[in-house]
Parts: C-alpha cells; sequence; structure tokens
C-alpha cells in the first residue's frame, strides 16, 4: 500500500491488538463525574431540614450522645435525619430504650410545627421510660 508503513501487522501478516488509552480515559473521568455529582446531590437531600425557634438561652450540645427526634412543619417525623412513620418511631423508640443504658432524646422541632405534633412525641418518649428529654432551638440573634 502506498504511504502505509505496515504498522499494527505482525509477522505473516496478522494484526496485532492493540489497547486505546484515549477511550479508557474517557470512561474514567465520566464514571468520576458522575460519582461527584452523585455525592453532592446525597449531601443536599441527606438531611431531614428543620427551621429551628430562636432562643437567648440556646446551648450546643453533643449529638452523638442523643437521638435527634425531628418534627416539621407538614407533620412528618425523622429520627436522626431519616424519615420515619409514626409506627416506626414507636418501635425504634422501644429498641432505643432497651439498647441504650442512659437514652438521651433531643427533639428538633420545626418552629412552625404544631404543638399537637411535639406534645405527641415528648409523651411517647417518657411512656418509653425515658426521662432525659431536651428540646433543640438556635440562637436567637441580637436586637
Amino acid at each position: 500500500m502506498a504511504g502505509s508503513s505496515g504498522g499494527g501487522r505482525g509477522p505473516g501478516g496478522t494484526k496485532k491488538a492493540r489497547i486505546e488509552i484515549i477511550p479508557l480515559i474517557d470512561v474514567i473521568f465520566f464514571l468520576l463525574a458522575t460519582f461527584v455529582l452523585f455525592t453532592l446531590s446525597l449531601n443536599k437531600s441527606g438531611g431531614f431540614a428543620v427551621s429551628l425557634p430562636a432562643t437567648r438561652s440556646s446551648e450546643p450540645r453533643d449529638p452523638g450522645a442523643s437521638v435527634t427526634l425531628s418534627t416539621r412543619e407538614d407533620g412528618t417525623l425523622g429520627w436522626d435525619k431519616e424519615l420515619i412513620t409514626l409506627d416506626q418511631f414507636l418501635i425504634r423508640l422501644q429498641a432505643y430504650k432497651q439498647v441504650q443504658q442512659d437514652p438521651k432524646i433531643l427533639i428538633n422541632g420545626d418552629e412552625n410545627a404544631l404543638f399537637q405534633q411535639v406534645r405527641y412525641v415528648v409523651d411517647e418518649v417518657r411512656k418509653a421510660g425515658i426521662s432525659k428529654v431536651l428540646v433543640e432551638t438556635r440562637i436567637r440573634p441580637a436586637e
């Protein structure tokens, strides 16, 4: 063939196998970008967003030492940032009481949640025999 050096052919005229690295790099970058975008979307939707009421006597807390129960304005309930039903709440509450030697519950109620919802959570926690119940607020800015 004119202008061909016969590259890519081994002895006897058979083609040698070649690994094309450019398409492999493209695939790796595509997978990396997909993974990064997926993990970023998890951070935004992974939390159980609650708008806390503001007080002047708020104190920081240790989130690892307690279970956080969140109530939203729409009445949904969360157990440590995981959306749960009322039935799951009661089951988890009993299991937590049996497993934990000194159980502590932190109630993280939305400032627009109905008081009846928060009262229900507090009543069920007390019925389970847990006496350490805290209510989380955020510090009100100075006026």
